[in-house]
């Protein structure tokens, strides 16, 4: 009992301090004048309310009274499950299997247990509750919140601003957008609106509601501080998310992001936190992108995306690339490599290509690319511009549905001697030691006939600075294809100390990327 009596104590003692501080004599020495009468106490209201000192200031008051009835509490329960992803909330003793893994620049909303968004990690999931926010989309009892807030939940209790209290349909659930969509039975229920999500632009008021900690309603404001950021630490290169200030915390998940409308313009998912609490940096998922999602699990229960069927360097391009390719500039996105009967290889583009501009909107980088694509349907006609050898061109595209399950590339070659029939020739220009592949490698790396060269041995020190590595296989040299070690060494043989040369890798992981390289005279 001694510590609740103390801190009541401190209470009313630094209430007592403040009254005498803001009313010194009224306090310690009452005056028998009648004039004295006049003076309200500290604490009692006056007739009159005071102006207020500081004007100019955003006042949210009106806002939050009319959108607040729409915006709901979620509770989750989530059982055992041997292989689930254990996105539920857990106690603080509970440990999740490779949580040390997960890049701490992300951090869901969960507290202990959370994970992010994207294929997670396997094993049992103790069984738990788990908390977020949603909102209603629609007066029939349509709730938009989170994927990873309802994510392998048992059940799902939503309750309103007025403590009603239903249990949830998941009528869909996409993990790429982190969207999902519930159903309440109800009527005449409040619904907030959705803005047009290509208006918002940095430096405009933004709101949120929801419920941190389960402190319900809770409301905190700030200013959209970027658009069209993506988030490299989890698959949801489909989503160009809102970077705002917006104090966001464990609880806040699924909720609203306002404008001064009291329209929505994204939904709250993520944190850039190195400590797993607010830092000043949040992620909202924008809205038009989150409404897609909900048509088409209204309509078919799943999500379709469009598929370009082309690889690209998600770094972007460096300088030492653009020279390499003679480009004006680092925009855009290089192709590196083009899915065999895809929509982009059936068009005419190749590895090598730059992608600028998609229907008209210019890509800065390659990760503006899957969003606008990917937000498509499959079947849908589109125009993509790219820079090839110095000139524009166009190329129109008629877009497939995306494999989920597919994987451009092949298993890697693994480094070793050099195969029977294939002798290592000597080293090129860029100290390069290569040999020829055989039929049975080729097919392992899912290559054609005649294309691509393995690397034995890197003796070049540029080549090595660019992570070449006995195993690679280059595939061209430029825009050149190559398939054996004489015709490599006769694209390098006129190479010069300081000239940047791009070679198309097939690294030892799988995946295909353009490495610059500007060997010096020492090579």
């Amino acid at each position: 009992m001694k510590t609740p009596l103390y801190a009541f104590a401190l209470i009313l003692l630094t209430s007592a301090a403040t009254t005498a501080l803001v009313l010194p004599i009224a306090t310690a020495q009452p005056s028998p004048e009648p004039q004295a009468a006049a003076v309200p106490l500290a604490g009692q209201p006056t007739a009159v309310p005071a102006a207020p000192l500081v004007s100019g200031l955003p006042d949210f008051t009106r806002l939050v009274e009319q959108v607040g009835p729409a915006v709901v509490k979620i509770d989750t329960t989530t059982g055992r499950r041997a292989g689930a992803r254990g996105n539920a909330q857990q106690s603080p003793d509970d440990v999740v299997p490779g949580e040390d893994q997960i890049p701490e620049i992300f951090r869901r909303f969960f507290g202990p247990g959370f994970q992010m968004p994207g294929p997670g990690g396997q094993g049992p999931v103790p069984r738990g509750r788990a908390m977020g926010t949603g909102f209603l989309i629609s007066d029939d009892g349509y709730v938009l919140t989170n994927h990873h807030v309802i994510d392998r939940a048992d059940e799902v209790k939503v309750t309103l601003s007025d403590r009603r209290e239903f249990t949830a349909k998941v009528v869909g659930s996409d993990e790429r957008s982190d969207v999902a969509l519930l159903k309440i039975d109800g009527r005449g229920l409040p619904v907030l609106r959705t803005a047009n999500g290509a208006a918002v632009k940095p430096g405009q008021w933004a709101v949120a509601i929801g419920s941190p900690f389960g402190l319900e309603q809770s409301v905190t404001a700030g200013i959209v501080s970027a658009v069209g950021r993506s988030n490299p630490y989890a698959n949801q290169q489909y989503v160009p998310f809102i970077q705002t200030d917006v104090a966001i915390n464990q609880g806040n998940s699924g909720g609203p992001l306002l404008n001064t409308s009291g329209e929505v313009i994204g939904i709250n998912s993520q944190i850039f936190s190195n400590s797993g609490g607010y830092m000043g940096v949040s992620f909202a998922i924008p809205i038009d992108v989150a409404m897609n999602v909900v048509d088409q699990l209204k309509k078919t229960g799943r999500v379709q995306r469009g598929q370009l069927g082309v690889q690209f360097q998600a770094s972007g391009i460096t300088s030492e690339q653009a020279r390499g390719f003679g480009l004006p500039d680092t925009l855009g996105a290089l192709v590196s490599e083009v899915v065999p009967g895809s929509p982009a290889e059936k068009a005419g583009i190749e590895p090598g290509d730059v992608i600028r501009s998609a229907d008209g909107i210019a890509i800065r980088q390659p990760s503006d690319l899957p969003p606008i694509v990917g937000n498509k349907v499959p079947g849908t006609k589109m125009k993509i511009g790219v820079l090839r050898d110095g000139r524009e061109r166009t190329f129109d595209v008629t877009l497939s549905e995306l494999d989920e399950g597919a994987v451009a590339g092949g298993d890697a070659l693994r480094p070793g001697a050099p195969s029977a029939g294939a002798p290592a020739g000597n080293a090129n220009a860029l100290g390069l030691v290569t040999q020829d592949l055989t039929d049975a490698q080729r097919r392992q790396l899912g290559l054609d006939a005649r294309e691509g060269v393995a690397i034995t041995r890197v003796e070049g020190m540029a080549a090595r600075e660019a992570g070449l590595s006995p195993g690679d296989v280059v595939l061209r040299v430029g825009r050149t294809p190559v398939g054996s070690a004489a015709a490599l060494a006769r694209e390098l043989r006129d190479v010069k100390p300081g000239q940047t040369v791009m070679l198309l890798v097939r690294s030892r992981g799988g995946g295909s990327r353009f490495v610059a390289i500007t060997p010096d005279a020492d090579d």
